[in-house]
């Protein structure tokens, strides 16, 4: 076991064991104890810095042009015929029988006893009298006199004008604007699109829209389904339009309205007031009241039964199935080709070849040397008299650095023998990210994978 893994296990279990020494060292909790000699230690812990040479590499990018032979393609206008097959769809007519099945009911008549049995009910008339008190109201008659008055229209004859109006027609000549289509055929191309090319592509996180729900969503970084549109241009004959506005003139009959005064003889009725003196008869009722005896006739029921069976002929529909063969015609579609020898324009492309400059950004690293300081602990054991106060300080290499208000923390180890020091872990040395190239191995960075094939 090395010194520096027994210095490592005694501070974890808080005991110290130290070499071969010629007592055993017995270490409470205590930062402070004596040994088998009558000595006191204390462990001292001290941060050194041990400085270093580092060489690393600083990346630097600078343009470089160079000279590339681009081949381009310009397009050339071409008219070929070309042989377009079609398919045409033909109905050719076919006549089968089939058979249908069916359900009849046939009527089947029974006779049957129905029981009609009913009940007669005799009424027994007895005559009683009651006595019956009613009011008579009898009409008085008396003569009394009322005042009418009435309103009389007088007819009253006066001449008056009015104003007649009159609608005559005259000529107008207008202008109105017609637009003539004054076009001609031109040729256009037009994208007949195909299949899409779907294929896997790594791409970048960011925000998408769904093309079938139109919902904005968020996508991961990784592979992802990609449809490219694809199709060919043709060459297709339209008409162009062109609308040229054209002054016509047009002779309308437009209505005028003419005003004249008519004489017109007018009746006007004038009321008057007139009043007469009618008479008239009033009734009045006067009541009385009289006594008299009414006979009346009571009818008491008496049930009978009366027996009677009747026969009666019921129909009963019994169900039968029946088979008949109905024809059927049926079409049936026969495809046939058809070829057609078409005008096309093609549009072929011819390559030329050309020399261009294009700007390359080349990485470059420059080494730097600086100078670092690692940091170690080391411990030591310091010597204490009676007052527990340090005979010797802690003794600290030549080439190592102390910093300046660095801490010193005590141990609870002790030995037999003067001080000693003993180095621990070594702390790991901090890494620059820029002292590092960046590499990415192929197998990280997937391929685009088509999905037709």
């Amino acid at each position: 076991m090395t010194t520096q893994a027994r210095v490592s296990l005694a501070l974890l279990g808080g005991l110290v064991w130290i070499g071969p020494a010629p007592a055993q060292i017995c270490c409470p909790t205590s930062a402070c104890m004596p040994c088998g000699d009558g000595q006191v230690y204390r462990i001292v812990y001290q941060t050194v810095y041990d400085r270093e040479e580092v060489t690393a590499y600083r990346i630097e990018y600078e343009t470089v042009c160079e000279e590339r032979k681009v081949t381009t393609y310009r397009p050339v206008w071409e008219t070929q015929t070309r042989e377009r097959r079609y398919r045409v769809l033909r109905p050719v007519a076919e006549t089968s029988e089939r058979e249908e099945r069916y359900t009849v009911c046939r009527p089947v008549w029974e006779t049957q006893t129905r029981d009609c049995s009913y009940n007669r009910i005799r009424y027994v008339e007895e005559t009683c009298e009651r006595e019956e008190r009613y009011r008579v109201c009898r009409p008085v008659w008396e003569t009394r006199e009322r005042q009418e008055c009435h309103t009389v229209l007088r007819p009253v004859e006066q001449t008056v004008f009015r104003n007649e109006s009159c609608t005559v027609t005259e000529p107008v000549t207008t202008y109105r604007t017609e637009y003539r289509d004054q076009g001609a055929y031109v040729d256009r191309m037009e994208l007949k699109p195909g299949w899409p090319k779907t294929r896997l592509t790594w791409q970048s996180p960011g925000w998408v829209t769904d093309p079938a729900t139109g919902e904005v969503e968020w996508r991961r970084l990784g592979l992802h389904w990609e449809q490219t549109a694809r199709g060919r241009y043709e060459v297709k004959r339209a008409w162009q339009p062109n609308l040229v506005p054209v002054q016509v003139a047009q002779t309308t009959l437009m209505p005028r309205v003419v005003t004249r005064q008519v004489p017109v003889q007018v009746t006007r009725y004038q009321e008057e007031q007139v009043c007469r003196t009618v008479p008239y008869k009033v009734c009045r009722m006067v009541r009385e009241e009289h006594v008299r005896k009414v006979p009346y006739t009571v009818r008491r029921p008496i049930v009978e039964r009366v027996e009677r069976h009747v026969p009666e002929r019921v129909c009963r529909m019994v169900t039968e199935e029946h088979v008949r063969k109905v024809p059927v015609t049926t079409y049936r579609t026969v495809c046939e080709e058809r070829v057609e020898e078409v005008p096309v324009r093609v549009c072929r492309m011819v390559a030329f070849e050309e020399t261009v400059r294009v700007p390359r950004c080349v990485e470059k690293r420059v080494p730097v040397t600086y100078t670092r300081c690692v940091p170690r602990t080391i411990c030591c054991r310091v010597p204490l008299n009676s007052c527990l106060v340090p005979i010797d300080s802690c003794v600290v290499p030549s080439e190592c650095v102390v910093p300046s208000g660095g801490s010193v923390s005590s141990g609870s180890a002790v030995s037999s023998a003067g001080p000693r020091t003993y180095e621990t872990e070594r702390a790991p040395s901090p890494v620059d990210a820029a002292d590092v190239a960046p590499t990415l191995s192929r197998d990280a960075v997937p391929e685009p994978v088509d999905a037709e094939e």
